[in-house]
C-alpha cells in the first residue's frame, strides 16, 4: 500500500490490464440473467468471460519521458537549475516535472509545479501554472466550488496570476482578495462623487449625430498623443468648440464615458458593453492608459465559461492581454469539464485560433502541455487529444519538448490503432533523443505483424545501452517459451516495480491450473504497489476459488481507487459485480463493519480497511469520519 500513488490512475488509461479482443458496447455494465442460468458452478456464473489468458496481456507504453538513467538526468537538471538565469528556471522546473512523472509521486510533481509557478514572470505562464496546480488537487470535483474561488494563497490565486512580474518572497503569502473587494467598493463610491462634479467646466463638445458631449479640452488631450495633436496642434479641431465624432464609431454613451474617465481615470461605473467600447476607442486613438484600465477591469469581470467565451473574441481583436489571460484562466480552471464544450475546444484546437493566441503570446508549450495531459487522462483516443498534442508539438522549442510531444502523439495513435502513424511519431521521438520511444516503435511493428523485426530492435537496444527493466519487459512480448520467461524474470530483477511480469507469471500459473500459486505471485506486486488492474486480476483468481469475501474485498478496494472501473475487459461495472457478490457472502451490520474496520486497521491491512470503509460509505455517504479515515489510507 505504501508504494501506491494516485498518479497511477492516469497510467492505466492507455491500455487495459487485459487488452480486450471484443468490446460490445451494448452489453457493457451489467451481466445478463442468462449468464447465471447455466448449469455451471457459482464461480463459473461470476466469470462469464472466463479467466484471463497470457495472449491478452500487454504492458502499456508509458506516455511520458523515460530516460535510460533517471539519476543522471535528474542530476543534470539540478545542475542547470543552480546555474541558469531566473527567466529560465520556470521551464527547467517543467522539464524536471516531465521526467519525474515516471516515478509517479504526486508530491514531487506538485513541488515542481509550485517551483515553476514561483519563477514565472509573465501573466500567461502564471495563469496556466496556477490553474495546473488547482487541477492537480482535483478541486473541480468539489460541489459548489467556482473556478474563480481563491485558496487563500498567492500561489493559486486567480487574481495574483494576472499580475506580471516576479516576487519570490511573497509566493507563499496569503493573497489580499478580500481586502481588494473592499477597496474596489470604496473606490466606486469615490468615482460616483467625482463624476457628478466639474461637468460645467467643459470647453469643447464632441458631436455624435444630434447629441453633444461636453468635455474639458486639456483632459481629453491628456489621454493620448493623437488627441493632444488634434486639440492643441495645427489641426482645424484645435480652433473649434464643436468637433464631429459621428464617424469614429463610438456611441453617445461611450463618449460620455470617455469624458468621465478623462476626469476620474476610472471605468468602474460603466457596464461591460461600455467598457468594451472604451477599449476599442483606446486602440483607435492610442490611449494606452485607458486601454490598460479597460483591460484590467474587464479581466476582473470574467467569472465563468460563458463570460469568457463572449469576451475572448473581443480581447483577441483588441489585443487586450490581461483579458485574454483571464478568459484562458477560466477555461483552464474549469478543466476537464471545459474540454467538453465545443466552443472552448475551438479556442485551443483550431489552427487559426491558435495563431491568434500566439500573436498575443498566449499560446505556449506550458499551455498545451497542461491541456494535452488533461485530455489524455480523459480519453486518449479522441481527436481533441490529437489536436492538442499537435499544438504541443507546434510550440515545442527545445529538444526534450519535441521528444515529449512526438512520443505522446505516438502513444495516442497506438491507442487509436493507427499503427503506421504511431510508428512515424515514435521514430521521430527517437530522432529527437528519446530512447524509450524505441519500445513504441517495436510495439507498432508487432501490431503490424512484424514480430521478428520488433524482437531484433529490442535486442539491439539491450546490447547498445545499459540494460533497464522495461527493455527486457518489452522484448518478452516478442519472444517465446523459455526466453520469454527469462526476460520477464530479468525485468523484475532490474526493476521490481514493473507490474506486467508479475501479472504474466500469475496468469501463466492460472493456465497451468495453479490458481493459489497465481495469487501468491500477484500478491508480490500488490504488497508494495497497489493498482486497480492488479486488484482486478486477483479478484478474478479468488472468484475462481469461490472465495467471494476476498473477491468482494478486492473489488471494493479497487472501486475506492477508481470508482467507475469496468471489469472483465471493460464489459461489467465494478458496482454491479459488488451487488452480485453481496448475495454470496454474509451481510455485516453497522456494528460488524466497525469491528472489522478496527481489526483491519490495527493489523495494518490497508486493502481490507479500504474495502470496509467503501461498504460503510455506500450505506452512509455523509459520514465525514469515514471519508477522513479513507483519506488517511490513501495518503499512506
Amino acid at each position: 500500500m505504501h508504494g501506491f500513488k494516485l498518479f497511477d490512475r492516469f497510467k492505466s488509461t492507455q491500455v487495459h490490464a487485459l487488452s480486450p479482443q471484443d468490446n460490445n458496447s451494448g452489453s457493457r455494465g451489467k451481466l445478463s440473467k442468462s449468464k447465471f442460468t447455466n448449469s455451471g458452478s457459482g464461480a463459473q456464473a461470476l466469470l462469464p468471460y472466463g479467466l484471463p489468458t497470457t495472449e491478452l496481456l500487454e504492458p502499456p507504453i508509458d506516455s511520458y519521458l523515460k530516460p535510460i538513467d533517471y539519476v543522471e538526468s535528474l542530476a543534470e537538471i539540478h545542475r542547470r537549475l543552480n546555474t541558469c538565469s531566473l527567466t529560465d528556471k520556470s521551464i527547467l522546473c517543467i522539464e524536471q516535472y516531465s521526467i519525474l512523472r515516471g516515478l509517479g509521486d504526486p508530491k514531487l510533481l506538485r513541488r515542481c509545479l509550485c517551483a515553476a509557478r514561483q519563477y514565472a514572470f509573465d501573466v500567461h505562464s502564471k495563469a496556466v501554472l496556477s490553474a495546473w496546480l488547482r487541477f492537480e488537487r482535483r478541486e473541480d470535483e468539489f460541489i459548489g466550488v467556482s473556478s474563480k474561488d481563491c485558496s487563500g494563497y498567492i500561489l493559486e490565486c486567480p487574481k495574483a496570476a494576472l499580475v506580471s512580474g516576479y516576487d519570490p518572497n511573497s509566493i507563499y503569502d496569503r493573497c489580499q482578495c478580500g481586502q481588494d473587494d473592499l477597496e474596489a467598493f470604496s473606490s466606486q463610491m469615490l468615482v460616483g462623487n467625482e463624476s457628478s462634479s466639474l461637468e460645467e467646466d467643459g470647453d469643447v463638445s464632441f458631436c455624435i449625430g444630434d447629441e453633444l458631449v461636453h468635455c474639458v479640452r486639456f483632459k481629453i488631450a491628456s489621454l493620448s498623443g493623437p488627441f493632444k495633436a488634434m486639440l492643441y496642434g495645427s489641426f482645424v479641431e484645435s480652433r473649434r468648440d464643436k468637433i464631429d465624432f459621428s464617424k469614429t464609431g463610438i456611441s453617445v454613451e461611450g463618449m460620455r464615458a470617455v469624458e468621465v474617465y478623462s476626469r476620474t481615470r476610472r471605468v468602474d461605473l460603466f457596464c461591460p458593453a461600455i467598457v468594451l467600447e472604451l477599449l476599442s476607442f483606446a486602440n483607435m486613438f492610442c490611449c494606452e492608459e485607458l486601454k490598460c484600465v479597460c483591460d484590467a477591469h474587464l479581466a476582473s469581470l470574467v467569472c465563468g465559461i460563458e463570460d469568457a467565451l463572449i469576451l475572448i473574441n473581443h480581447a483577441l481583436e483588441e489585443r487586450a492581454n490581461l483579458l485574454v489571460a483571464s478568459c484562458l484562466q477560466v477555461f483552464l480552471r474549469e478543466l476537464p469539464n471545459s474540454l467538453y464544450n465545443h466552443k472552448v475546444r475551438g479556442v485551443f484546437c483550431i489552427p487559426e485560433a491558435r495563431e491568434r493566441l500566439a500573436m498575443l503570446g498566449h499560446a505556449s508549450f506550458f499551455l498545451y502541455y497542461f491541456l494535452s495531459q488533461v485530455a489524455m487522462e480523459e480519453n486518449m483516443a479522441l481527436s481533441t487529444t490529437v489536436m492538442l498534442l499537435e499544438g504541443l508539438e507546434e510550440f515545442a522549442t527545445e529538444k526534450w519538448q519535441k521528444a515529449l510531444a512526438l512520443h505522446q502523439l505516438g502513444c495516442v495513435m497506438l491507442e487509436r490503432k493507427e499503427y503506421k502513424g504511431a510508428q512515424f511519431y515514435f521514430e521521430a521521438a527517437v530522432d529527437a533523443g528519446h530512447v524509450y520511444s524505441l519500445a513504441g516503435v517495436a510495439r507498432t511493428k508487432y501490431k503490424q505483424g512484424q514480430q521478428y523485426s520488433a524482437f531484433r530492435l529490442m535486442n539491439s537496444l539491450i546490447f547498445e545501452y545499459k540494460p533497464v527493466g522495461w527493455m527486457y519487459q518489452e522484448r518478452s512480448l516478442y519472444g517465446v517459451g523459455r526466453e520469454k520467461i527469462m526476460d520477464l524474470n530479468t525485468a523484475t530483477e532490474l526493476d521490481p516495480t514493473l507490474s506486467f511480469p508479475y501479472k504474466f507469471r500469475a496468469v501463466m500459473k492460472v493456465e497451468e491450473k495453479q490458481i493459489r500459486a497465481a495469487i501468491q505471485e500477484i500478491d508480490k506486486i500488490i504488497g508494495f504497489k497497489l493498482s486497480p488492474d492488479c486488484l482486478e486480476l486477483r479478484a478474478w483468481f479468488v472468484i475462481a476459488l469461490e472465495d467471494y469475501e476476498s473477491a468482494l474485498r478486492d473489488i471494493r478496494a479497487l472501486l475506492t481507487l477508481k470508482p467507475n472501473y469496468m471489469m472483465f475487459h471493460g464489459k461489467v461495472s465494478g458496482d454491479h459485480l459488488v451487488e452480485l457478490l453481496n448475495h454470496r457472502v454474509q451481510q455485516w451490520s453497522l456494528a460488524d463493519c466497525w469491528m472489522q474496520l478496527y481489526e483491519r486497521w490495527s493489523s495494518v491491512d490497508d486493502i481490507g480497511s479500504l474495502a470496509v470503509i467503501h461498504q460503510m460509505l455506500v450505506n452512509d455517504p455523509a459520514k465525514s469520519l469515514l471519508w477522513f479515515r479513507q483519506s488517511l489510507l490513501l495518503l499512506r
